[in-house]
């Protein structure tokens, strides 16, 4: 893992998938970024029940700024201009799998239970 992205916690970070395009699009295009917002890198974007999304821009809950969903850069607020750290995924065989050789998968984090994966799976990393 770098060592900018590391905490206290055993280097352990938490990622959030976000499913990029709609219902109707035949590519499967998933992004994955490290849990935490730009402003104050200890604030989780998903903390524990969906990232917030809205018109194609990850929301920080605590502040307000703008992230979008596929190229990470924040679009409004004290961190206008800076990226989410982008963590390597692929989609293989209706998968996503970790491809990023600077992480490690650790396990699995909480999940909602329907199939929408826009807004909220997230993996420990």
């Amino acid at each position: 893992m770098p060592d900018d992205m590391t905490d206290d916690e055993d280097d352990v970070r938490e990622a959030i998938l976000l499913k990029l395009g709609g219902e109707d699009d035949d590519a499967e295009a998933v992004v994955c970024w490290l849990n935490y917002c730009q402003h104050m890198t200890h604030i989780k974007l998903d903390k524990g029940s969906g990232a917030p999304v809205r018109d194609g821009e990850v929301i920080c809950a605590n502040h307000g700024a703008l992230f979008a969903a596929d190229s990470g850069e924040c679009t409004y607020g004290p961190c206008e201009g800076a990226f989410l750290n982008e963590v390597d995924v692929r989609v293989a065989d209706g998968g996503v799998y970790l491809a990023d050789d600077d992480f490690e998968y650790v396990g699995e984090g909480p999940v909602e239970s329907d199939d929408d994966l826009s807004s909220s799976s997230n993996v420990i990393l």
